[in-house]
């Protein structure tokens, strides 16, 4: 009866340490061919489906199976109001932090906006996070939007302006 409890105990904990570093594996930002199937052609947000703009996408792997992708949208259909605040989807199988603020897996629109923020909306364009832009300008390339490991430290660039993304 020992030796069965020990079996169960040693198993319960080989499946957590799994867990555990299934959820803390590093994220890896994906490659042109990976990011290419795992775009979507097109996204629906605010009642109207738009073009993704799958040269301006870029993605992390988290584990295996796990990722986050965020691309450009093509908003000519929309209202101004909507245009001004929304530029692309983002798309996380993992929980996130971005700016100090989490963020649950899910579909969302994002914009970096005028007034300085970085915004996440549900797809009703309703506002969910604002955390403040940062900006480098020591970047020698600037494209319109990338992910980019830094120090380990994974920004979403979109030019030199980028907000800092974690997974919790």
């Amino acid at each position: 009866m020992k030796s069965r409890d020990r079996i169960m105990a040693v198993t319960f904990a080989l499946c957590m340490a799994t867990s555990l570093f299934a959820q803390s594996a590093k994220p890896v930002v994906l490659a042109t061919d990976e990011l290419k199937q795992s775009i979507p052609s097109t996204y629906f947000f605010r009642g109207q489906s738009a073009t993704v703009q799958a040269r301006n996408s870029g993605g992390l792997r988290i584990g295996k199976d796990s990722l986050i992708i965020a691309a450009l949208v093509d908003t000519g259909g929309y209202a101004t109001d909507v245009k001004q605040k929304y530029q692309g989807l983002l798309i996380t199988e993992v929980k996130i932090n971005i700016g100090g603020s989490s963020l649950a897996p899910g579909e969302y629109g994002f914009g970096f906006n005028a007034d300085g923020k970085f915004r996440v909306m549900d797809v009703g364009a309703n506002d969910l996070l604002a955390t403040d832009i940062k900006s480098d300008d020591s970047l020698k390339r600037p494209v319109p939007l990338k992910f980019s490991e830094e120090n380990g430290e994974y920004r979403l660039y979109a030019g030199r302006k980028y907000v800092v993304i974690k997974v919790e």
